[in-house]
């Protein structure tokens, strides 16, 4: 049966990755010679370190996005830190074909939002002015402007800049946009994100990435738990 997904799998060719490289003391990576993609939404969870972000960016690179951020079409470099693993996979893309895309990253969002502005300015542009709103308004106005249907969306950590009621604003954008047949891959901590119905949560803890609830993420347990007890628990951290 074809995927129906923009990205179906991706396949990772460990001798392309040098004998002594770092990847290959990630334990949620290493050894993982293909990941599929079955549902419109996928979560990325897992503890900071987890090689989340490193899969992400390879991902992105290898589909062709620059690895700062943006679509397909940008060319910049402040700083050029992306692993080999970009050059050890290969994507096996669906039955469809993506009409637009964007990687967004919310440690570059400043770098991709002022070539945005940079670019906007251009012949038959649309001047955008993000830097002019806070770091929230201008990273849901990206988002908001960038997300069309039927497009790939590759997006690490988006929650970072947002307050709650904009993290439901953005589950309500990603939401519009897989009805309308786009495809998203998220690195998230966000327990209101992660609770998008229909979305498959892939975990990068205890061991190679697989499949969790979202009741068994830590950001649903550990919020839970802090709401639930918190002055148990902020008694147990601060004066023990």
């Amino acid at each position: 049966m074809l995927n129906p997904q923009l990205i179906g799998s991706v396949i990772i060719d460990w001798n392309k990755i040098g004998r002594d490289s770092y990847l290959r003391d990630i334990p949620a990576i290493n050894g993982v010679e293909r990941l599929s993609f079955t549902n419109s939404v996928t979560f990325f969870v897992g503890e900071n370190g987890s090689g989340k972000s490193t899969l992400l960016e390879a991902i992105a690179i290898a589909y062709g996005f620059n690895p700062e951020g943006g679509t397909r079409n940008y060319s910049f470099s402040t700083y050029d830190s992306h692993s080999e693993l970009c050059s050890a996979i290969r994507l096996s893309k669906g039955i469809r074909r993506a009409e637009y895309g964007y990687f967004l990253r919310a440690e570059s969002f400043y770098n991709v939002a002022t070539k945005e502005e940079e670019y906007s300015r251009g012949p038959g542009g649309r001047p955008q002015h993000f830097h002019e709103k806070s770091h929230g308004e201008s990273f849901l106005a990206l988002a908001q402007s960038s997300f069309r249907a039927n497009g790939l969306y590759l997006l690490d950590e988006p929650e970072a800049a947002l307050s709650p009621q904009r993290q439901l604003t953005l589950l309500v954008e990603i939401d519009r946009c897989v009805k309308e047949g786009s495809q998203f891959i998220i690195i998230t901590h966000s327990p209101i994100l992660l609770g998008l119905p229909g979305a498959e949560i892939l975990s990068f803890d205890h061991g190679p990435i697989h499949p969790c609830s979202y009741e068994e993420t830590d950001s649903y347990q550990v919020t839970s738990m802090f709401i639930n007890n918190r002055e148990q628990i902020l008694h147990r951290l601060l004066d023990e």
